[in-house]
């Protein structure tokens, strides 16, 4: 049975955790910025077909060759999901499927757990995260010095960066000193009250936090 209506925005932390309060003020939907059909029919557009069914048994080549006719009920959709920081529970239903890192095949801590979630739920945080990312950037939340997970920036445009300010340095007869840390699990641990009071305080407004908030309550897949 379908969940498309299940427009539900309860959540839970973990014992002794308290989630940032996200009321909503007046007048916040009314400066929720407006999903654009051409937006959704572009992402529709681009969905690669290659890709398996997730659980909700749409398969991508079907939500491509249909864009013309999925693109203004879906806009209609998300425009809903994100005024009321609901997330249909078909969205939230996942298979997690386990991929190999590195060292020992046989030590369970060697793999990364992935959740396949519905390819709809996936256009709609693709818009989610353009906006977050938007927003944090207008507030100065993201540094200028921040190249991952930017677009048009990545490892190679850090060390062009890097190697720009460093030799810099060199040539005005200053040390260098340079410490590199790789954080194990980093994704894995970080408390999403956390995550969410600073995205409040960096300006995020309480519609999107609802449904970050949202999205993250995990749905049992029923057998």
């Amino acid at each position: 049975m379908t969940k498309w209506e299940n427009f539900e925005c309860r959540t839970s932390y973990p014992q002794g955790v308290q989630p940032p309060e996200l009321e909503d003020k007046d007048g916040e939907q009314n400066n929720l910025p407006l999903i654009q059909e051409e937006v959704v029919n572009d992402l529709l557009m681009y969905l690669d077909t290659h890709k398996s069914m997730e659980p909700d048994g749409i398969h991508p080549r079907v939500l491509r060759d249909l864009a013309g006719e999925l693109t203004k009920p879906l806009s209609i959709i998300y425009q809903q999901s994100w005024s009321t920081g609901g997330v249909p529970g078909d969205w939230r239903v996942a298979n997690v499927t386990p991929i190999y890192k590195k060292g020992r095949k046989e030590d369970p801590r060697n793999y990364r757990p992935v959740s396949l979630t519905s390819v709809p739920g996936k256009i709609m945080e693709r818009i989610i995260l353009s906006e977050v990312s938007q927003q944090a950037q207008d507030s100065k939340g993201i540094r200028t010095s921040q190249h991952g997970f930017m677009k048009r920036r990545s490892c190679l445009t850090n060390l062009i960066s890097f190697y720009d300010h460093g030799t810099r340095l060199l040539n005005a007869g200053k040390a260098v000193d340079v410490i590199y840390l790789d954080f194990g699990k980093v994704f894995d641990t970080v408390p999403h009250s956390v995550l969410l009071e600073k995205l409040a305080n960096h300006g995020i407004d309480k519609c999107t936090l609802h449904w970050v908030k949202t999205s993250w309550m995990a749905v049992p897949r029923e057998l």
